[in-house]
């Protein structure tokens, strides 16, 4: 990777040599995004990460409430009407046990990703979790419809087809654990069912346009 942003999605190339460790073949990887840096890539989950991949409303409840109440976020993409949240190793295994554990539904149904009528009750909406013999597509590392520009871990809209809503940007980015990624799905249920009171986990942020604060990740 010949520059430190490769575009307004802030992936740089510590970020992108991080994605392509996932995989069996990382230099291999890194070859093909410099011949094609607008192209989407397949990668393995479980070895370097795992991936919760929830409904995009959802899903930006969820990290709105993880920048403006919590710690903040790993790497988070928009694929296809849905955000996928990279997580911390195990997360795939464990977050559909304390989803069932706390009564807020399943991330899972036999290993299917499906909310039972808990979920449903409580706004939860079917969560998919890869982990370990799993694959998700990543976006491109630029985008054709964005002009090229200092990156800062954000773009715009996640309802595109695929791009990155929080860009990987370093070598060994801070992953969010199954414990945190239940705290900010329960409160955005909760918020979506009663607009009841949120409850932080971090230092309040100043109020002002929706914009999520990279230098907060770990």
């Amino acid at each position: 990777m010949s520059s430190t942003h490769s575009d307004v999605s802030g992936v740089t190339a510590e970020g992108a040599a991080w994605l392509a460790s996932a995989g069996t073949y990382p230099r291999s990887t890194l070859s093909l995004w410099t011949e094609r840096p607008d192209a989407p890539l397949v990668l393995p989950c479980g070895t370097v990460f795992d991936v919760v991949n929830v409904p995009a409303v959802f899903g930006r409840r969820m990290l709105d409430r993880l920048w403006d109440d919590g710690p903040g976020s790993g790497p988070v993409a928009a694929y296809r009407g849905r955000i996928l949240l990279f997580a911390a190793l195990g997360t795939a295994q464990r977050l559909p046990s304390l989803l069932r554990w706390e009564e807020w539904g399943s991330a899972g149904e036999g290993g299917e990703g499906g909310a039972g009528d808990s979920g449903r009750r409580h706004s939860v909406p079917p969560f998919l979790c890869h982990g370990r013999g799993d694959a998700v597509t990543v976006p491109a590392l630029v985008n054709d419809d964005t002009e090229y520009g200092t990156g800062h871990g954000i773009t715009g809209d996640p309802r595109a087809e695929s791009r990155w809503v929080v860009a990987p940007d370093t070598s060994h980015p801070w992953l969010p654990g199954p414990e945190i990624l239940l705290w900010a799905a329960v409160r955005a249920a909760r918020s979506a069912v009663s607009g009841g009171v949120r409850i932080s986990i971090f230092p309040p942020a100043d109020q002002g346009a929706k914009v999520y604060d990279v230098s907060r990740r770990r």
